[in-house]
């Protein structure tokens, strides 16, 4: 299988929360995640398990959410994709109680595949924007 056909499989069955115990069908079983959060870039180690055990907390959080791709280019044993992701804020999200109003996430990652399997990606997601809705979406909810 093609990386690219690997990493349009993983969005359609596990990121996108509809399968997300799939993930042991694409995911190694230590894939390193780079994540880019305000010029710090941290690493750390997911399996398949702890992956899917995340989109299951992205729905306690957000609901049963929208994924739109927005961009996707592959070549080689990469694969970009930067996405959309809407969801209802139904789950308490950094400190923020449930507001009921909607959430939207921007975000973009570089999968590396080896041996039909994620093995590695780096991921930035713009966590400020989430912040400013989530600020925004609780004052509304205060002032009703």
């Amino acid at each position: 299988m093609k990386a690219a056909e690997i990493v349009e499989e993983f969005f359609a069955r596990v990121r996108s929360g509809l399968d997300p115990d799939a993930a042991h069908s694409y995911m190694a079983g230590c894939v390193a995640a780079h994540q880019v959060t305000a010029e710090n870039e941290q690493t750390v180690e997911r399996s398949p398990q702890n992956y899917a055990d995340h989109v299951r907390d992205m729905m306690k959080a957000y609901g049963a959410f929208q994924l739109q791709i927005k961009e996707f280019l592959a070549s080689e044993d990469r694969v970009y994709v930067r996405w959309k992701q809407t969801g209802m804020h139904v789950g308490e999200v950094e400190g923020f109680a449930p507001t009921g109003k909607p959430i939207i996430e921007i975000a973009s990652a570089v999968y590396r595949i080896a041996n039909d399997k994620i093995v590695e990606y780096w991921i930035q997601i713009d966590r400020e924007g989430i912040r400013k809705q989530l600020e925004h979406n609780a004052a509304e909810v205060s002032q009703d």
